[in-house]
């Protein structure tokens, strides 16, 4: 597969991974500020822009953070890369530059999306903010349901997965990173009510909740959603769980085509900083401090990715 092709479908992948991030990112922000609390560390609003990445592109166009104008900068703004019109609107593209190289059933789900999208802009004054998300996130598992249903298990199929698994890992991270560090107010708040609480309403916005409480049952507490978005490889958005699927496509790739690359050996050391690490040592870390360093490494990790495979001919 020529690596232009192979960038393509990995940023098909990350491009509707990362939208349906900044939509759950927006659901978290809207179910936090029903809850009754005191305040936090930072704007709750604010707590989100810095999660995502965009704090300073938000700042330079609208200033302070507020609430309407955060929702607008991470849905609908074009001058935002990773807005959910923006990355609908690109992973459509990157669809369309390979649309040989995906079956009638991907394209209709990335097209439509993207219809879709243009109409709820032309109307978007009178969108609730539920709707758009909810939207996004049907949006994504269509696209996501009709891969895996559809696609050749070839090289190609590794692409998207990889790429799948590297924003959603991030964006893991970065999720639990706005509760834990941003909007928790104060230290003495620590299992309290209010922290189970925002621990529950970040659950329901990853859509996790029932399958965490399936897994563990009882009391919400820090060190079990520790466990579940990080190290229990039976949860589908943890970060062992995201590595391990990068490991297993990347060991395909080598196999397909019979090497190895720089990226084998360094996602094995990322699965094994996961694989070492327990709720305890995390903890003695600081979870935010945890959190900040597989963002690191993972975005490195997607830098040998793009240096092995999507930089030239393969």
């Amino acid at each position: 597969m020529l690596s232009r092709t192979a960038d393509n479908l990995y940023w098909i992948a990350r491009y509707m991974e990362r939208a349906e991030t900044a939509a759950r990112l927006l659901e978290v922000g809207a179910r936090i500020a029903l809850l009754p609390s005191a305040q936090g560390y930072r704007n709750d609003w604010d707590s989100l822009l810095r999660a995502s990445g965009n704090a300073a592109g938000y700042a330079a166009k609208y200033g302070a953070p507020a609430e309407k104008a955060i929702e607008s900068w991470l849905f609908f703004d074009r001058d935002n890369p990773n807005s959910v019109a923006s990355c609908i609107t690109a992973a459509r593209e990157n669809g369309r530059i390979v649309r040989t190289a995906l079956t009638g059933q991907v394209w209709d789900a990335l097209n439509t999306a993207f219809q879709e999208l243009r109409q709820l802009e032309a109307r978007r004054a009178s969108c609730e903010l539920s709707r758009l998300t909810d939207w996004t996130m049907k949006q994504a598992a269509m696209v996501r349901g009709s891969i895996d249903a559809t696609l050749l298990r070839n090289d190609g199929f590794n692409f998207l997965n990889i790429g799948y698994y590297l924003e959603r890992g991030d964006s893991t991270a970065r999720l639990m990173d706005v509760k834990y560090y941003v909007l928790l107010p104060q230290l003495e708040y620590v299992g309290s009510g209010l922290d189970n609480d925002q621990w529950s309403m970040l659950l329901r916005a990853l859509g996790a909740h029932r399958a965490f409480h399936w897994a563990y049952g009882g009391e919400i507490t820090a060190a079990k959603i520790a466990h579940f978005l990080i190290l229990n490889p039976q949860s589908p958005r943890a970060l062992i769980t995201c590595v391990a699927g990068m490991a297993n496509h990347l060991g395909r790739l080598a196999k397909y085509y019979g090497r190895e690359t720089p990226a084998q050996p360094a996602v094995q050391d990322l699965l094994k900083m996961i694989e070492t690490a327990t709720v305890e040592t995390i903890f003695d870390e600081g979870l935010h401090e945890f959190l900040t360093r597989f963002v690191g490494e993972a975005a490195r990790l997607g830098a040998v990715i793009h240096d092995s495979y999507l930089s030239g001919d393969m």
